[in-house]
């Protein structure tokens, strides 16, 4: 069992399973060079959000000279073999800021896959077929109604997964799915077992949340967990999340059994994020 001191050596003296209050980038040069197994974070869109500290409405080019930064040091970090999940979205009259954004991250890693996450569905009977399970036409998921007669609604957002050289092998069955028409089954070689890959289009709903939310941004915590399942995890496996917010990867990390590292400049937001750390450990110590 590794212990305590050489973990902390490990992460340049920062304690694990710990949300640091402190500017990423401050962060991660405190971290050594490819101490980091995945990366799995949002950081601010620049799209006037109301955070607590954050100014998200910075000229553009200094928040995209600001991504570079973020893009540089997460590289540096990153085990060779390692994940990062880059979750951002942009708004309904702004589409181009998630490509903006990556355009950033090009000189540092190889995008070796683009995943869509999908908020909000709508499925009409006709278009699914003789499926027994659905009966009707469905409609799912949480999304911001945008009130314009110019722009459609924003159902979905971009996770755009970098590694070092592409080459990165995943762990594509631990998200995978059960066959819709299990006549596959058996049809091919790849297809043993009532399992397939679930492919680059997530649905990951919001749950519903009557009273306000405590960050005006956070992602579900379905959604680091199922970029963790994928990249493969272990015992010993170390996650980031630059952009810790109020605790989500690192809840997602518990759930996994896998150790985290975080930042976080507001405290107030770190503040929630180790209360709801510490209701998990209870609740997982009483299990």
């Amino acid at each position: 069992m590794i212990g305590v001191a050489e973990e902390e050596r490990r992460t340049g003296g920062l304690a694990i399973n710990t949300i640091h209050t402190m500017d990423c980038i401050e962060g991660m040069q405190r971290l050594p060079a490819g101490s980091v197994d995945i990366i799995v974070t949002s950081p601010p869109y620049n799209i006037g959000k109301e955070y607590n500290t954050y100014d998200d409405q910075k000229p553009r080019e200094d928040y995209l000279r600001w991504m570079g930064q973020v893009a540089a040091g997460a590289s540096r970090v990153l085990a060779d073999d390692g994940s990062f999940f880059l979750n951002i979205g942009g708004k309904p009259r702004d589409p181009w800021i998630p490509f903006d954004v990556i355009q950033q991250f090009r000189p540092h890693f190889e995008l070796q896959n683009v995943i869509h996450w999908v908020k909000s569905i709508a499925i009409e009977k006709e278009d699914v077929g003789n499926y027994e399970n659905i009966l009707g036409d469905i409609a799912v998921g949480h999304y911001q109604p945008v009130n314009s007669s110019r722009y459609l609604s924003q159902c979905h957002e971009h996770i755009f997964h970098f590694t070092k050289k592409g080459d990165v092998i995943l762990d594509k069955m631990a998200i995978g799915v059960p066959y819709q028409d299990k006549s596959n089954i058996g049809r091919w070689k790849a297809a043993d077992r009532d399992l397939r890959d679930r492919g680059n289009t997530w649905f990951i709903p919001y749950r519903t949340i009557r009273s306000s939310r405590p960050h005006p941004t956070s992602f579900p915590e379905k959604l680091p967990e199922m970029c963790i399942r994928l990249h493969g995890c272990r015992p010993g496996t170390l996650v980031l999340d630059p952009f810790m917010g109020i605790g989500n990867t690192a809840l997602a990390a518990i759930a996994l059994g896998v150790d985290y590292i975080g930042f976080e400049i507001d405290p107030e937001y770190q503040a929630i994020a180790e209360a709801r750390i510490a209701k998990a450990r209870r609740q997982e110590g009483s299990d």
